[in-house]
Parts: C-alpha cells; structure tokens; sequence
C-alpha cells in the first residue's frame, strides 16, 4: 500500500496514473477507495481531486464520483490542434535559439531511439518519446511557452500514448522525429514548424484510428 500524507502527493500519484494510462479515461475515482489505498482521511484526497480537476485531469461534478477526463471528440480535436501550433512554434525557436550542446543531444537522443524502434519496446520508447519533446520545450528558451506546452501535453498525454499501440507506430513517430531533428540541426525555422505540426496531426490521426473514431 502506498502512504501518502498531502494532498499535493496524493495529486502528484492520481496524475502519474492518469498520464501513464494506468487509470484510464471515463474510469470513476472513488473517494473512500483512495483514501483506504493512501492511508488518509478523505479531505487530502479531496483537494487532491480539485487540484486534478482544475488541471483539466479528470471531470468533477457536485454530488457524482469524478472521472477521469475524457472530451468528446471535438473538444480532443481542439486541444490537438493546439498541441500541433505550441509544439510547431517550439520547434521553429529550436532551430534558430538552441545552444551547439543542446542540438548534440537532442540528436543522440533521436539516434538512440533507433534501438527502442528496433527492439519494439513500446513502453520504453514513451518514456523516450516524453524527454525527445521535453528537450525541444526547453531548446527554445521562453519559458511561457515551454510552462504551456507542458500544460497543454499533460491533458493529452493518456491520448498520445495510447497511438504506440497501433502496429508500426514506432518507426513512423521516429521517424517523423527525425524530420524535426533534421530541420532543426539546419537552422531552418519554417521546415521545424511544418515537420513539427505534420507530426502532431500524425498522433491525433493514429489515435483516432486506434480507438475506431
């Protein structure tokens, strides 16, 4: 059993679990369930479902078990249609404000994940795939923009996991990346932007494919 004795723990947990697609979209949280699992009160895992709530996590309504968060089809479309402008201007600012090491890396993380591609490890290549677009966030060096696209990524991160289960998924997203990484070892802003974009409306479609919309 996992002790936990703050809200904020508690929070941190529940959102792990929803990201990772442990605790999937639509499912119900139960109130006296978490806090028998956490060894608390109910009140931390109270405010720990509103601070879920006001991230956009999970759905809460007065007197109803929150939910995990699951928009309809619209709304998902909206928000990747924002995650593809947010990640597109990212990548633009990385080809033209990321340091010599940070392109050095970001290319040997792209090179590196050739083998996760090869090994069909699609556990492993998630975790890969989060710190490949983490490193494009913080190469372009507003860190408004990179606290947005976090922000942005989190609500749709059980989504965007969810494609590498789709058969091929790996190599084509690797291979999309290194349209990015190309674009942004070159200098060239408009060709990050475009790969970038082209890439995100890449995830959405195979998302899509995959649940059968």
């Amino acid at each position: 059993m996992l002790k936990r004795t703050s809200a904020e723990e508690i929070r941190r947990e529940l959102a792990s679990r929803i990201i990772s697609g442990v605790l999937p979209p639509g499912i119900a949280l139960d109130e006296t369930q978490l806090a028998a699992e956490f060894a608390v009160s109910r009140t931390p895992v109270r405010e720990a479902l509103r601070l879920l709530a006001a991230s956009g996590l999970i759905d809460q309504k007065p007197h109803a078990k929150a939910l995990v968060a699951k928009p309809d089809a619209d709304v998902l479309a909206g928000m990747f249609e924002v995650m593809g402008y947010l990640e597109a201007l990212c990548a633009g600012l990385c080809a033209t404000m990321m340091r010599a090491n940070e392109r050095e890396a970001l290319d040997a993380l792209h090179a590196e994940m050739a083998a996760i591609v090869h090994a069909g490890d699609a556990a492993r290549y998630a975790e890969a795939n989060d710190a490949f677009h983490a490193a494009i966030y913080e190469g372009a060096h507003n860190t408004y923009l990179n606290d947005i696209t976090r922000s942005t990524r989190q609500r749709l991160q059980p989504f965007r996991r969810a494609q590498f289960g789709a058969l091929g998924r790996l190599a084509k997203s690797h291979a999309e990346h290194g349209a990015v990484v190309e674009a942004i070892l070159r200098g060239d802003r408009e060709a990050a932007e475009h790969a970038m974009r082209q890439h995100i409306s890449i995830v959405e479609n195979a998302y899509q494919q995959l649940v059968g919309r």
